[in-house]
C-alpha cells in the first residue's frame, strides 16, 4: 500500500482506527507527563534526537516555559486525573536541560504542581538531567519536594566524552561525576533514580557497564540510538541480519546476570525477563502495554513522546481539535491511540513472529519507514531477536537446573 502524496505517514497508516473504535476499544488516561520546562540545552550531544535529527520545531518554541503556561498545564493535568480517577500521576521535568531554569524556578514549579495536581492525586515528581548543573542548591530543592533525579551518563570519561560535549567542545564527564558524588551523599541518595546510557558500538560494552555501576545506580537503562528504516542508526544496516547491538548488549547481560550479587537493575534486561514470563513491563522499548505518556512543550502545546522527533518533521505533533481539555481529545487521536491498542497496531510481519508478545515490535520510534508509516518491525529487529533469545536461553537453563536440584 502506497502512501498518498502529501499525507504525513501517521503511525496508523494501514490501520482502520474506526474499526478499532467500533470494536469497543476505549483509551486509558495518561498517568505520566513529561513537562518541557526548558527548551534549550547546555550540552551539544551529537546524537540528540531533539536538536540533531529530523524535527527542528524547537527553534520556534520559547526557550523556557513561563509560570503562566505551567499553571495552565497543571490545571489541565489535574482535570484529566480527576476525570479518570487517577490516584497518582508522574510529572517529569524535562528539556532540553531542565536545570537551566535554575533552583528558584524549579522550586516554584514543584510547589505549583504539588498544590494544583496534588489536591486530588498524589504527584510523583522527577527530573531527567545531563547532571552538569546539579549543585547543593538544586539538591536541596529536590529534597524538599521529593524530586527523583535521573542522570544521563554514557560510561567512563572516554566513553561519555565521545558524544556528550558542551558547545565549545569540552567533555562533560568530570562535571557529571562530581554531580553524582553530591547525589550519593546520605542526605540525597534516596532521590537517585538511576542512569541513562546511550549505546555506542565503538565503546567496550563491559567496560561501559562497569563504569556505570561504579556510581551505584538503583537502575541503569541502556538506550538504543534513535533511528529507523529510512534513517538507520549507527552500525545498523537495514534488511541485513547482522546483530551489532545484540553483540554489544549480550556481554553486558552476561556480566550483569552472572554477578554474585545484584549490582543494579538493568531496565531493558528486567523488562525482557518479565515479558518472557508474561508479566506486564510498562516500557516503551519493549512490550505491548498501553503507553500513557503525554508531553507538554514549553509553549504549552501537547505532543506525543518526543523521541518521535527523530523520524520526520512533525512526527510528535498532535492535531487536537475541539474545545475542552486537550488531554481528553488527545486520547482519541489515532496517532496517540496507536500507542495503546497493543497487538492491533503491529504489522503482519510482527504478528507472525513468535517473539512479538515479548518485544512488542520494539520501540515505536524505530519502526518508521518513509511511505509506510510505523506498522513495520523495528529497524533493530535482528538485534532484538538475538538478545531476547539469548536471555531466554540463559534464564531457562537456570530454571531447568533449579528444577533438577529440587527433584533430586
Amino acid at each position: 500500500m502506497e502512501q498518498p502524496a502529501g499525507e504525513l505517514p501517521w503511525p496508523t497508516w494501514g490501520l482502520d482506527f474506526a474499526e478499532v473504535r467500533r470494536g469497543g476499544w476505549r483509551p486509558l488516561g495518561f498517568h505520566e507527563f513529561v513537562v518541557k520546562v526548558h527548551g534549550r540545552c547546555n550540552l551539544a550531544c551529537d546524537y540528540c534526537y531533539i536538536y540533531e535529527m529530523a524535527d527542528q520545531s524547537w527553534r520556534s518554541k520559547p526557550k523556557a516555559m513561563s509560570r503562566e503556561i505551567f499553571v495552565e498545564s497543571c490545571r489541565m493535568i489535574a482535570d484529566h486525573a480527576a476525570r479518570h480517577a487517577l490516584p497518582a500521576i508522574g510529572l517529569v521535568f524535562h528539556g532540553g536541560e531542565p536545570l537551566l531554569v535554575g533552583p528558584t524556578e524549579l522550586e516554584h514549579f514543584a510547589r505549583t504542581a504539588t498544590t494544583i495536581i496534588g489536591a486530588n492525586s498524589k504527584v510523583r515528581l522527577g527530573i531527567q538531567t545531563n547532571g552538569v548543573l546539579i549543585d547543593d542548591d538544586v539538591l536541596r530543592v529536590c529534597e524538599r519536594w521529593n524530586i527523583r533525579v535521573g542522570v544521563s551518563l554514557d560510561g567512563g570519561e572516554y566513553e561519555h566524552d565521545r558524544h556528550r560535549l558542551d558547545h565549545v567542545g569540552r567533555g562533560s564527564h568530570e562535571k557529571v561525576v562530581a554531580a553524582l558524588d553530591r547525589l550519593l551523599a546520605p542526605a540525597y541518595r534516596h532521590l537517585y533514580s538511576g542512569l541513562l546510557c546511550t549505546i555506542d558500538l565503538a565503546n567496550d560494552p563491559v567496560r561501559t557497564y562497569e563504569a556505570l555501576v561504579r556510581h551505584d545506580p538503583p537502575t541503569v537503562d541502556f538506550l538504543l540510538p534513535h533511528g529507523n528504516w529510512t534513517t538507520p542508526p549507527p552500525g545498523r544496516i537495514p534488511d541485513l541480519t547482522v546483530t551489532p547491538y545484540a553483540d554489544w548488549l549480550i556481554p553486558v547481560f552476561d556480566r550483569w546476570y552472572d554477578a554474585p550479587e545484584l549490582e543494579t537493575r538493568v531496565r531493558l534486561f528486567d523488562t525482557i525477563i518479565q515479558r518472557l514470563f508474561g508479566r506486564p513491563a510498562g516500557s516503551e522499548a519493549i512490550g505491548l502495554e498501553p503507553i500513557r505518556v503525554a508531553v507538554i512543550e514549553t509553549d504549552g502545546s501537547l505532543e506525543q513522546v518526543d523521541e518521535l522527533k527523530s523520524a520526520f518533521e512533525g512526527a510528535a505533533t498532535l492535531a487536537i481539535r475541539g474545545d475542552g481539555n486537550p488531554l481528553e481529545a488527545a486520547l482519541w487521536e489515532p496517532a496517540m491511540a496507536a500507542r495503546q491498542i497493543g497487538v492491533a497496531a503491529l504489522g503482519d510481519t510482527c504478528r507472525a513472529c513468535a517473539l512479538h508478545t515479548v518485544c512488542g515490535g520494539g520501540h515505536y520510534v524505530h519502526r518508521y519507514r518513509q511511505g509506510a508509516g510505523f506498522r513495520n518491525p523495528s529497524v533493530y529487529c535482528p538485534d532484538l531477536i538475538a538478545l531476547i533469545t539469548h536471555i531466554e536461553n540463559r534464564v531457562r537453563e537456570d530454571l531447568g537446573t533449579a528444577l533438577d536440584r529440587a527433584t533430586t
